[in-house]
């Protein structure tokens, strides 16, 4: 039988799996990562509470690899209706002075920000403009960052990925928003609490980082707003 499903791209040890265990419980949801190692658990937790969903290899940054994966969460739930989107995938963080990065760094923002939130939401959007008759309107959900809003120094590379997220952000909102799709920029204004970053912030209390519960109840209610 056809479903609408959710799906997620980026999903990791953190707020990514969160993610996807959150919209698991309403609905099947796939979800995406470079590394199947990534998303393995949170797959079986997702099963293991009643849910349905599917981890699929994708490289954010190829065209083929997200239309395949789409092609694949299609194939696996049996339906060409989404009902959440969610775009999660992070970036190098590199803090580096400008003068000292290589081409190669600087682009490695945009590449999974800029390029890869455009090939997600191509790919994704057709569905999402498929599934208006669902009880919540279809919603393409972007992950930002505190560099979206502003640039601080050393972080040329990430802070200019990331406004790029934001500014595709913004546009497909003013375009879709009116065929009854909402697009949302969720900013996440703080480190949050995940395995990359345990070191980070040590001595600044227990309530200085942000748990990746608390950002996937925001996209969560983001969804349902």
């Amino acid at each position: 039988m056809s479903s609408p499903f959710a799906i997620v791209a980026g999903v990791g040890p953190g707020t990514g799996a969160t993610v996807a265990r959150k919209f698991g419980a309403a609905y099947p949801v796939a979800l995406l990562a470079r590394n199947p190692a990534n998303y393995e658990d949170a797959v079986k937790d997702i099963k293991a509470a009643g849910g349905k969903a599917i981890g699929i290899s994708t490289d954010v940054t190829d065209a083929k690899s997200v239309k395949d994966a789409v092609a694949s969460a299609q194939k696996e739930f049996g339906g060409d209706k989404c009902a959440a989107a969610v775009f999660n995938v992070g970036s190098r963080f590199i803090r580096k002075p400008f003068l000292e990065l290589s081409q190669e760094e600087f682009e490695s923002g945009w590449e999974s920000n800029g390029r890869g939130a455009f090939l997600f939401s191509q790919a994704i959007l057709p569905l999402l403009l498929k599934s208006t008759d669902l009880q919540h309107p279809p919603t393409l959900i972007f992950t930002g960052a505190t560099a979206a809003m502003k640039g601080s120094a050393l972080t040329a590379a990430f802070s200019t990925g990331k406004f790029a997220l934001r500014s595709l952000s913004q546009s497909l909102a003013r375009e879709f928003g009116p065929q009854g799709i909402h697009v949302s920029h969720v900013n996440v204004d703080g480190v949050i609490d995940i395995p990359r970053t345990h070191e980070w912030m040590k001595d600044a209390g227990p309530d200085a980082k942000i748990k990746p519960e608390a950002v996937s109840e925001g996209l969560f209610w983001s969804w349902q707003g």
